[in-house]
């Protein structure tokens, strides 16, 4: 129960951050700010009280509230597992001493820009409820010509949709004129390859991308674990 409420609050919080760096470049009205539209969406699909995300688009909009900058970082795992990591803080030198923290602790490492970014790409993903009207083949077919690159089932039978990073928000004005509900919408990052450890490795490669998830300054974490 305790694991569960506090994923469920740093789900709310990497949201509230995103509202934040969404409100401060495009402003506060979602009809006119495509970034925090999704962010509201986003917001919806982990249950985040509307309470709570209009609170947040108020505190975006006043004059104390933190600056947030975004920072990617980029190492390695034990046994060689490349992992990128997104963050949005209001103090770089704690959040790259705290990153650096939890990879040498693993024994694992931080590396330099470019490292291991050039073995992922960054992709748009959109995931949209499946219904007995959508048929994945018809809506291959409607959505070729708005960047689709990639469309599937996850393992709850939800439709992915993927496209290159570039087209991330000409897909998304096509779902919505076409009246195809988004569940969620996030730009994503994708291995190139991924590599297999056993059980035992593994572990101690989850456990790095754990405490990562977990400290406060981290958005999102890739790997190319299989």
């Amino acid at each position: 129960m305790f694991a569960r409420w506090d994923r469920m609050a740093k789900q709310f919080t990497r949201i509230g951050k995103e509202i934040a760096i969404a409100v401060k470049a495009a402003g506060p009205d979602p009809d006119n700010n495509p970034a925090l539209r999704r962010c509201i969406l986003n917001a919806k699909s982990v249950n985040m009280p509307k309470d709570r995300v209009e609170a947040a688009i108020k505190r975006a909009m006043g004059k104390d509230i933190s600056n947030y900058e975004e920072h990617t970082y980029e190492g390695y795992a034990p046994h060689g597992v490349a992992v990128l990591v997104e963050t949005a803080t209001d103090n770089t030198t704690r959040t790259v001493a705290n990153v650096r923290m939890h990879f040498t602790r693993s024994g694992g490492s931080l590396g330099t820009s470019g490292s291991v970014a050039f073995g992922f790409t960054r992709m748009g993903e959109f995931k949209i409820k499946s219904t007995p009207t959508l048929n994945l083949e018809d809506l291959e077919l409607e959505l070729i010509d708005y960047g689709l690159e990639e469309i599937g089932e996850d393992e709850e039978g939800n439709i992915i949709i993927r496209t290159s990073f570039n087209e991330f928000g000409h897909m998304s004005k096509a779902l919505e004129e076409k009246g195809i509900a988004i569940e969620s919408a996030e730009l994503t990052r994708i291995p190139a390859n991924t590599v297999e450890l056993p059980e035992e490795q593994a572990q101690e490669v989850l456990k790095l991308v754990d405490n990562l998830e977990q400290d406060e300054d981290v958005q999102k974490v890739y790997h190319n674990l299989k």
